[in-house]
This record gives C-alpha cells, structure tokens and sequence, in this order.
C-alpha cells in the first residue's frame, strides 16, 4: 500500500474527496514524518501540527455535511517563514525578527487556507531570502535529504528556498511555498529533483511577505510534478488591492488545460547559456531536454539574448540596493529585536540592534545596496543597471517574437556541500546565473526534473515563458516531466 506521505496534492486531494482516506488521517501522517525529520533536515523553523490538524478537522466535516471542497482540501503543505501568518512567529529566517508573531496573515497564505490547504509549519530559508545554499539562517542550515551514493557529506538543498525544496524532496510535505528573487524556487527545485514554478510578477501578491527586492520577489509553488505545481498556483494567485503590483487579470485554469503536445511550438535554445567550462552532466542533460522537446512535436530554434551576460552583474546591483531600502525598517523600534546599551541613543540603538540581528550577508548585501545608491555612484551603477535591466527585457520581447517558450539549464551544477562555496560570496552569486534573467524581465519560469549527474544528485531543466503565459511554461515542463520520467528519490537516512 503506497504512503500517504508518498502522495502529492492531486491524489491526496482526489483520494479525501472520494472518501479512500481523511483529512486527519493525511495530517497526521504528515505531522509524525515531519517530528521524525526535523532534527536531521532542520527544513522548519516552527512546527504547527495543531494547525494542520485544525484545516483537517474542518475539511473532513465540509466533506461529511456535503459542501463543495477546495483546490488544495485537505493538503498540509509547509510554509516559508517569509509569508506572515497570523498568531505564528514570522522571522524571515533572521534573528532581528525571532519572536515576531504577526496580527495578520499574508494574502497568498490565506488564500491557500481558504483552498483547504492546513500548515505543516513555518519552513527554515536563507536569511531575509538571501543566499542559494540555506546557510545564512539564523536557524541553522537546511540539510538536503540528498547525498552522494557512500558519501554522508552533508549537501546544500538550494537557496533561499531550501526548506521548502528539502521538505518537499524528503516526502515530509507533499507542497510547499517558495518566492524567487532571482531563481529561489527555481534552483532548490533543481538541486532537490522537486518541480517548482516562479509565475509573471505580480501573478501572486506580495501583500504580507517579507520583502527583500520589492521588483523582483515573487511568490510560487514547489511540489511533487507539474500536475501540482500547477493546482497550487491556481490556489495562490490573484489580484489584491493591497499590493499595487499585483495584476487585476483573472485566475486562468491551468490545471484544466494542461497539454503534453508541443506540435506547432517554437522552443528557443539561447546560444549565450553555452558557458565555457560548461558541467558536462548539465550540457548533457539540456541537450536530453532539446531531444525531448523535439519528440513532443516542438521545433527547435537557435535564438540569440545578448545581454544575458550582464544579467548577474546587474542583478546584484539592482537586489541588494531594494535590500538596503526595504531592511531601513528593522531598527529595533517597532518590532523584532531591540539592542539597548546602557546609555545608548536612538543611533546606538539602530546600531547595536541591526549589529547584532542581521547575519553577514545580510549586512554585506545593504553595504553594497546603499553604496550603489549612495549620491556619488547612483548613476554609475544604479540607473546603469536599470538601463541594462530593460535591455535584457527586451532582448526576451525580440526573442519571443520567434518562439513560444524558452529551454535552458537551471542551474550551473547538481547540489554541492555545505561550506563549499560559502566561503567566496562571487562563486555562490554565480550558482544563479541561468535564473537570474527571466527575474530581472519578470516572466514565468519553471524548473522539472531532468535526470541525475554523475554523482547521482538531481538536475533541473527550465522553462522560461512569456509575460502571463504560465499555460505555455506549464505545458512545455509537463512535455519534459513525461518523457524525463524522472523517478529517483533520496535515500532514506535520516
């Protein structure tokens, strides 16, 4: 008999609405994987079986009195603790905010509650959504439950969303929210051989999620296949008046419409992605996706984005200087941590109190931020970088005049080790290299499974859409989940 805590959203929602098993039952089962990882994974900030079971309790009780369930009835999925949930400590992964429990709940969190969906807990990230390891936590790292075959050395599950992509791998949640900055959702998938989608900006609101880079966060889903990916978003999205860049467009029905056949399709292979020095198992494994693409019906055309060379420079110009801004509220005068010297001032305290809360890349990401805003290098690196942002933006409008969809690698390697990297802030900065362009344009991007290394870790292909287009993403990755057949599962050892 298959584990219900094998199960991803589709059959654990379609299984509780014909009765072949309960919502409290689904919870449960879930609650006692995530008791039994937690020390080992350390995926969760704060653990909520309570919650979980109250969204059973009453999704069971719809379902007995014969009222209509939701998108997502009965499914417990893992939060990011970057989404406010209302009575639950919200900490963004930083020490500045531990003992924040906000008065309200963010609009994608609630919407996804109103779907039926129950809270496994709040799930541990890089501080403040910065980092693609998850070892800037205040929290301690997130441990993949991946490793190499006869090697217990401990790998990174991606970042920021490293609890979200760990948890879900590990089959302790069978969903969970992720946001991407400049590929969050993307990579962990990746690394974690998980799917997981960044839709257009402002196709999710932002309203009650804490913000890093105001222009570039967005709110996605990270499950099991397409399939799930695809009725978690629809849960999630839609416009909110208390987001100004929310999108006023209706919700469409993805999952409805999901269609493997790319006869007709245009998929666009981007010459600048060949990266000199390219991993061999990664070009292998793109060059696998353009077989499959071509076996779906696509054709393949060779397209050109010339300025996605400078698309990371840019990235980290434009992220850290929304950073700088966005992190000036966490003064210790409102909420969160508060430092006091005795004696002190109100600017010893702003000191001390940010000294103390916010954790080295945090501080070395606003350094950069307010030197790039500063009065004598705002136009030479700021204004510069959002000329160049809206080159690249239009280098993806020239390009999609060609094609429908655009298939490239999501990340540069498989999962490295914990330390590996951490200790040279340029070569983690490069782990985003392939994600980062279809952030700064703002499109819908989605990571699936592709196969495994070498190593036998995961890698991930992506598919890059147009603007509101996330059907044709969905398509596209659902053509590239059939045919990869991807079915590998970390080994159990924790």
């Amino acid at each position: 008999m298959t584990e219900l805590t094998d199960l991803g959203i589709a059959a654990l929602r379609d299984g509780i609405a014909k009765g072949d098993f309960t919502a409290t039952e689904v919870a449960t089962a879930f609650n006692a994987a995530v008791e039994a990882a937690q020390p080992a994974l350390n995926a969760f900030i704060v653990t909520t079986p309570d919650k979980a079971l109250e969204a059973a309790a009453k999704v069971d009780a719809d379902r007995a009195a014969g009222k209509p369930l939701g998108k997502m009835a009965g499914v417990p999925i893992g939060m990011k603790d970057l989404f406010a949930t209302k009575g639950v400590q919200t900490t963004a992964a930083s020490h500045i905010l531990e003992g924040f429990v906000p008065p309200y709940e963010s609009t994608v969190s609630r919407k996804l509650w109103e779907a039926g969906a129950g809270m496994l807990g709040k799930l541990n990230l890089d501080q403040f959504a910065m980092g693609s390891s998850n070892e800037t936590s205040a929290f301690g790292n997130v441990i993949s439950p991946w490793r190499r075959p006869g090697d217990a050395t401990p790998l990174a599950p991606g970042g920021s969303s490293g609890g979200s992509s760990a948890a879900v791998a590990a089959r302790i949640a069978p969903a969970a929210t992720g946001t991407d900055t400049g590929g969050s959702i993307r990579q962990p998938a990746a690394f974690t051989g998980i799917s997981g989608i960044k839709p257009t900006y402002g196709r999710c609101s932002r309203w009650g999620v804490v913000a890093f880079a105001s222009s570039l966060d967005q709110a996605g889903a990270m499950a099991h296949d397409v399939t799930d990916c695809a009725i978690m978003l629809e849960a999630m999205a839609g416009f909110d008046p208390k987001d100004s860049t929310s999108l006023d467009l209706p919700v469409p029905e993805w999952t409805a419409n999901l269609n493997a056949d790319m006869r007709g399709k245009k998929v666009g292979i981007p010459r600048e992605y060949r990266l000199d020095g390219m991993d061999a198992d990664v070009a292998k494994s793109w060059d696998d996706g353009i077989a499959w693409m071509k076996d779906a019906g696509a054709e393949i055309v060779e397209i050109s984005l010339p300025h996605t060379r400078y698309a990371l420079p840019t990235y980290y110009i434009i992220a850290p200087a929304e950073a700088s801004s966005n992190l000036a509220r966490y003064d210790g005068v409102r909420y969160g941590l508060r430092e006091l010297p005795e004696g002190a001032g109100l600017q010893d305290m702003y000191a001390a109190t940010r000294a103390a809360g916010f954790g080295p890349e945090v501080k070395r990401r606003i350094m950069i931020g307010t030197y790039v805003l500063s009065a004598g290098f705002y136009d030479a690196y700021y204004t510069q970088a959002q000329k160049v942002r809206t080159l690249i933006s239009h280098d993806f409008t020239n390009a999609f005049r060609e094609v429908d969809v655009i298939l490239v690698p999501t990340a540069p390697s498989s999962a490295f080790a914990l330390g590996e990297k951490s200790a040279d802030p340029l070569e983690m900065y490069l782990n985003d290299v392939f994600s980062v362009p279809a952030s700064l344009a703002g499109l819908p991007a989605m990571s699936v499974p592709a196969g495994l290394d070498r190593n036998g870790l995961p890698l991930g292909l992506q598919v890059i859409g147009k603007a509101f287009d996330e059907q044709g993403v969905l398509n596209a990755s659902l053509a590239i989940e059939q045919r990869a057949q991807f079915s590998a599962r970390p080994a159990k050892w924790w």
